[in-house]
């Protein structure tokens, strides 16, 4: 095991032990670097660990913060949205509406989505930011023919209790995909994934009772953040 691999195990055990608790800031890496007796860059390459493993923030400025340790369990085989995932779990986390925006379906997307080329759709792009930290990133296409207007407003609170309350939509299922994704430019730039290459991406295309799609969904996800969970049933022969 290398240094900072020996350093990283150290710290994660006085972090979980508690020694160092949720919101407290490790030493300094200046402190660090005399504790270990080992340079600045094995002490960096070990805090690169704790922050990928989720037991720290590293804050520019300020230095490395314990995080929560929890994972959130994201069910898979139930249509929730993330407001009522929020309100479930009582989870600490802000939407930000990083752009909306009405654009025409081309091939490429189409091919993505599900939607037909030429169907005018909403684009939303909304960052989640859980106890602080960029976790989630939302990409959403609605038909606009069944979601004919659309807010920053409605956006940042829950899209679904609008179709359903105020539109009166009836929404009933989805076809979901789950894959680990290269993270992408946009993905670096609105998540604090720092070097982190991958990201889980729940890809939804959901239908109304009468079996109409409105709503494609690329969810993009912190790979420690989230917990995926399902339920499976035997089915009888």
């Amino acid at each position: 095991m290398k240094k900072y691999e020996q350093i990283f195990k150290f710290i994660e055990q006085d972090i979980l032990n508690e020694k160092y608790q949720v919101n407290d800031y490790l030493p300094s890496e200046h402190e660090l670097v005399q504790t270990y007796k080992v340079s600045r860059d094995t002490i960096r390459k070990s805090l690169d660990l704790l922050q990928k493993a989720g037991l720290i923030q590293k804050l520019k400025g300020q230095g490395s913060k314990v995080t929560k340790q929890e994972q959130i369990d994201f069910p898979v085989s139930n249509l929730t949205s993330y407001q009522e995932l929020v309100q479930q779990h009582g989870i600490n986390s802000k939407t930000n509406v990083i752009q909306l925006e009405k654009i025409t379906v081309d091939k490429k997307l189409s091919n993505l989505t599900g939607f037909p080329e030429y169907r005018l759709v909403w684009r939303i792009v909304r960052q989640r930011v859980v106890d602080d930290v960029a976790s989630v990133l939302d990409i959403d296409y609605l038909d606009k023919s069944l979601v004919p207007s659309m807010t920053r407003e409605i956006a940042e609170q829950s899209i679904y209790a609008y179709l359903e309350g105020k539109l009166g939509l009836h929404i009933a299922y989805a076809q979901k995909e789950i894959t680990i994704d290269p993270a992408t430019n946009r993905d670096k730039i609105l998540m604090d994934i720092e070097n982190d290459q991958h990201v889980v991406s729940v890809k939804s295309k959901v239908y109304l009772t009468d079996g109409q799609q409105f709503q494609f969904t690329d969810s993009r996800h912190k790979l420690e953040k989230f917990r995926f969970i399902d339920f499976a049933k035997r089915q009888k022969r």
